[in-house]
């Protein structure tokens, strides 16, 4: 299994700053702990040993938070001091990885899957780069993804701003670091979802998963609200 993992945790949440200005976006509280705790005990549940954040705006309130370590798990930091999106971020931090296949996640974002089963997926299907995908009913804030036969992923498309049903990129990926680090430049701003999987389709194996478990992204003062009440009654202690 998979002992370590990225958080992408660099962003400037725009779109949350009405309700949460003067923090990172994943240290927005929840019940009164950053949203950053329960994704730590997500992790640690499934047996991840390492987390390295890749972190950037108002970093300091993240690293000075939660130091090197987390109920056991070890902390690390990639820290962005110009921005460089979540492809260059992610490649910042994947140099701190030991690993070969790192797991990644996004800050702002909570997807209860079996990361297990995940893994088994992803060795399975020999893939490059594995995504956790999610059918949502409104699609509206997210590019939507086209699967082919077998699992593979053939198409990713953008957002539309159409309140349709769609299957989305859920924020959750297997990756392997080697082919990461050879497929992508140091020190670039890029997107990893523009300008890695949309661009690499062809020349690597990427497959998506569909999982039906429970998802909410806090990057909206909609669902920041609603997760307050959700998250009462979290199962990972």
């Amino acid at each position: 299994m998979i002992t370590e993992a990225i958080i992408l945790a660099g962003g400037f949440g725009t779109r949350l700053q009405s309700v949460v200005f003067d923090l990172p976006k994943p240290m927005a509280p929840v019940n009164e702990k950053p949203f950053l705790d329960y994704q730590f005990l997500y992790l640690k549940h499934f047996g991840i040993k390492k987390v390295i954040l890749s972190v950037g705006h108002l970093h300091p309130m993240i690293t000075l938070h939660y130091g090197n370590s987390f109920e056991g798990m070890e902390l690390d930091y990639a820290i962005e001091h110009a921005p460089l999106g979540t492809g260059g971020g992610l490649r910042l931090a994947i140099e701190k990885c030991n690993s070969k296949l790192v797991l990644v996640l996004n800050g702002d974002s909570f997807f209860d899957i079996n990361l297990n089963s995940l893994y088994k997926q992803h060795n399975t299907f020999m893939a490059d780069c594995s995504l956790a995908l999610r059918q949502v009913e409104d699609t509206s804030r997210y590019g939507t993804i086209k699967q082919g036969n077998n699992s593979a992923i053939a198409s990713f498309k953008e957002k539309t701003g159409e309140a349709k049903p769609g299957l989305i990129n859920a924020g959750i990926y297997i990756l392997d670091k080697e082919i990461y680090l050879q497929k992508t430049k140091a020190g670039k701003k890029f997107s990893i979802e523009k300008d890695f999987f949309e661009k690499k389709i062809k020349e690597l194996n990427i497959f998506g998963f569909p999982y039906t478990g429970y998802f909410i992204d806090i990057g909206i003062p909609e669902d920041f609200e609603k997760a307050q009440n959700d998250f009462k009654e979290f199962k990972y202690k």
